[in-house]
């Protein structure tokens, strides 16, 4: 299969995300005649403009002395280089939608390795419209293009005229385009500008030793047109993976007592709900571990039914662990290591007027609690599972498990009774028609005369786990003439080639 690598530049990074955090709005920011600078060498250098600043002619790389000499009113705010390099790192990140292997691209750019993938999103140019869609969504401005080779892709990137994917004759496709696209330094750029070779497609027949004595090893220019050609490989480095959340505590001499492990964790914890804090991350599992002076480890862990970063509560959870279980110091303890070792992303939520949980977090943590103290296999939590059977759409889950699936787009629970019985029980019925409701039905040695009804909800079996005898169901919900309401179904239909006539039966009662 052919390499794909896509190249996704965002030209205006560094302006439109200033812009979005302008008090006034991108609109009224970008109005104003405003460059950012960047500490240089002999004083501030223009690091990104505006269009205004643009039309009055100041540019990158331009030092901001000489750009307010020709324009006195120019506005200058320092560019916030370090912020700009965590976004793009969080846009890496959020980049992996597209494809599982991303790599920051230099200062404003992504790279993504996409063989294989532009399919699920309806071919290559259906995947980078969706690309360049979600990012103008945030106001970023974002060009992207596909080749076989990375080179290739970042020329197309930003300086070809028309389609943005190549496939194949790379030669043809880079030929029209300047020399800069080889990504070269400046310097390497000017210098063949001097010589008469302005495009790719000059350097074709330029012998390699003439200009080996102009040109450094890195940065010679038919170097990089063999990567950008493919003639030589280009690996892509993907972003590593986020370390877990992790505090550590080394001793300066090893520890025997008894009460050195909870006062390890007063002074843990603290930490690392900072850190979680600071990543917008909740806890779901947690280690303390303990590290001997004989290189052995003995670990404590405990979980939590939903994400969480709360000190106190983190410490109760931890503190009943270690009560119950205790930690040997065996010759003695030189470190404590507190680590997450699953997480989920957690948002700063609203608390109650006096700083209190809400109803969710007080019932996770009681969960929490009780699962640290009676064991998390005995405490069990009803949940609701893929079915639209009655009696098989709820279920019993571990305490600590994650939080209830959402339901599909869509589907619809229905009117369920207050009490479902655990199998449905078989009724005797009189008919009023042989396809109607029953008159009168006897469950449970005792006749019940129906005054109303509502239904029917039909139920289709569940063809890919039932066999093919299984039978439809029609639900209703019927009130006798005392009062008591029941939710009774019939089972298949006559002639339905499923067996025998239909059966009736009791599911469930309403209150």
């Amino acid at each position: 299969m052919t390499r794909r690598i896509c190249s996704l530049w965002l030209p205006n990074l560094s302006i439109e995300r200033w812009a979005g955090l302008h008090a006034d709005g991108p609109e009224v920011a970008l109005a104003r005649p405003l460059v950012l600078t960047a500490e240089g060498r002999h004083g501030p250098v223009i690091h990104a403009v505006t269009a205004a600043a643009a039309a009055r002619g100041a540019a990158p790389g331009t030092r901001l002395t000489d750009a307010r000499a020709l324009d006195p009113a120019l506005e200058a705010e320092a560019a916030d280089l370090v912020g700009e390099a965590a976004w793009l790192r969080a846009a890496a990140r959020w980049a992996s939608r597209w494809s599982p292997l991303v790599e920051v691209d230099g200062a404003a750019a992504l790279r993504l390795d996409v063989t294989g993938i532009a399919h699920l999103f309806g071919g290559e140019a259906a995947l980078l419209a969706d690309m360049e869609r979600r990012f103008d969504a945030m106001g970023i401005t974002a060009r992207a293009a596909i080749a076989p080779t990375a080179g290739a892709a970042w020329a197309l990137a930003r300086y070809a005229p028309a389609s943005p994917i190549a496939a194949e004759g790379l030669a043809a496709i880079l030929a029209p385009l300047p020399v800069a696209a080889l990504r070269l330094s400046p310097l390497a750029t000017r210098t063949l500008t001097r010589l008469g070779l302005k495009l790719i497609g000059d350097l074709a027949g330029v012998p390699r030793k003439a200009l080996a004595r102009r040109f450094g090893k890195d940065d010679h220019p038919l170097d990089a047109l063999d990567r950008a050609l493919g003639r030589t490989a280009e690996p892509l480095t993907p972003l590593p993976e986020d370390p877990p959340p992790r505090a550590l505590l080394p001793l300066k001499e090893p520890v025997l007592h008894p009460e050195a492990p909870a006062e390890a964790l007063r002074l843990l914890i603290p930490r690392l709900a900072a850190e979680l804090a600071d990543r917008r991350l909740g806890a779901r599992i947690l280690a303390l571990t303990a590290f001997r002076v004989d290189g052995s480890c003995c670990e404590l862990q405990v979980a939590t039914s939903i994400p969480s970063r709360a000190p106190d509560h983190l410490a109760r959870l931890l503190g009943g662990v270690l009560e119950r279980e205790g930690i040997d110091p065996g010759f003695g303890i030189d470190a404590f290591a507190l680590e997450v070792r699953w997480w989920e992303r957690l948002d700063p939520a609203q608390e109650g007027l006096v700083g209190e949980p809400g109803g969710e977090q007080a019932v996770a943590a009681l969960i929490d609690r009780l699962s640290v103290r009676l064991g998390a296999a005995k405490v069990r939590r009803p949940c609701p599972v893929e079915s639209h059977l009655p009696e098989r759409a709820a279920g019993w889950a571990d305490g600590v498990d994650a939080a209830e699936p959402p339901r599909q787009p869509g589907h619809q629970a229905g009117p369920h009774p207050t009490r479902l019985l655990d199998r449905p029980e078989a009724i005797a019925v009189i008919y009023a028609t042989p396809e109607g409701l029953p008159r009168r039905f006897v469950w449970r040695r005792r006749v019940h005369d129906i005054a109303r009804a509502q239904g029917p909800r039909r139920i289709a079996p569940e063809w890919w786990r039932s066999p093919s005898t299984a039978r439809l169901r029609d639900y209703y919900k019927v009130e006798d003439s005392d009062g008591r309401r029941f939710w009774i179904f019939r089972e298949g239909l006559v002639g339905d080639g499923r067996g025998g006539p239909p059966g009736w039966f009791v599911h469930g009662l309403f209150s």
